[in-house]
């Protein structure tokens, strides 16, 4: 009897550790189908509450990816403009034995012209000194330079809008005691300058949109953006009148000196990087 009891026991003890020691390890290795899908759940997104947030960055970088592409161009515009501004440079050069007779015959010849001018009608904040010069003539004789005078070189500038004036103030310059006439440049204010240049730049960035649409129809894309621009500024630089500092021994001609102002190029381009999808 005691036998039979001792085996019954054994019997029992052995069932209760299989049963603390198997059956919990079947039930963890084979889990519900519940459990398995929210430990997946916390696995992949660990802060649920970032759901939202999370999303929306993915999307935005997926648009971002899609945009691979992009086409650099030149646009420019050019337009021809008349001037309406005019930079007359003339002068009075003068020589004699010494620095001061030079100089006040300079002086006086000077102050006659610049009084001429003004009473043909430029105004005196137009007029402005342009250069002065006072220098020594040389001559090289036994080994050794030798003074023998001094040149006096004075020159007034005009600026001034009047540019159909130009011809007349020349020879009433030229007649009043003008011997030197530096340059006539015809250019644009700075007002008229601006106002053409942002026309153009407009005009050149319309330019280089459709090229960069061209090129990206031509190779199955579409524009989408632009990355960057750059304005590359072009000098009006204006052309002087072929004078270039000549001294001028002779009168005026009678009929008027012609002087024709012509037209000027005004230039502008953009470099523009646009994005393409």
């Amino acid at each position: 009897m005691t036998t039979v009891k001792s085996n019954f026991f054994t019997a029992m003890s052995l069932t209760l550790v299989f049963a603390i020691l198997v059956v919990p390890s079947i039930m963890v290795s084979r889990p519900p189908d519940n459990i398995v899908y929210a430990v997946r759940q916390l696995i992949s997104n660990p802060n649920p509450d970032q759901n939202k947030n999370t999303t929306a960055i993915t999307t935005t970088n997926i648009g971002v990816s899609n945009i691979s592409h992009t086409i650099s161009v030149t646009g420019s515009a050019t337009t021809t403009v008349k001037p309406d501004k005019v930079i007359l440079s003339l002068g009075v050069q003068t020589t004699n034995n010494t620095a001061k007779t030079a100089l006040d015959s300079n002086s006086k010849s000077m102050n006659t012209v610049l009084e001429a001018l003004l009473a043909a009608g430029v105004k005196r904040n137009e007029t402005s000194t342009s250069s002065f010069n006072v220098s020594p003539n040389y001559n090289y004789s036994q080994g050794r330079n030798i003074i023998t005078g001094f040149t006096v070189t004075n020159s007034l500038q005009i600026e001034s809008s009047k540019i159909s004036n130009v011809s007349e103030w020349l020879d009433t310059a030229i007649s009043a005691g003008t011997n030197t006439v530096n340059s006539i440049d015809f250019t644009q204010s700075d007002k008229k300058l601006a106002e053409i240049k942002n026309g153009l730049i407009k005009l050149a960035i319309d330019d280089a949109k459709a090229k960069a649409n061209f090129a990206a129809s031509a190779l199955g894309l579409k524009v989408l953006g632009v990355r960057s621009i750059t304005v590359n500024e072009f000098a009006s630089t204006p052309q002087p009148m072929p004078f270039g500092l000549q001294k001028l021994s002779v009168p005026a001609p009678a009929g008027g000196t012609p002087i024709i102002s012509g037209q000027q190029q005004v230039s502008e381009s953009v470099d523009i990087t646009f994005l393409a999808g």
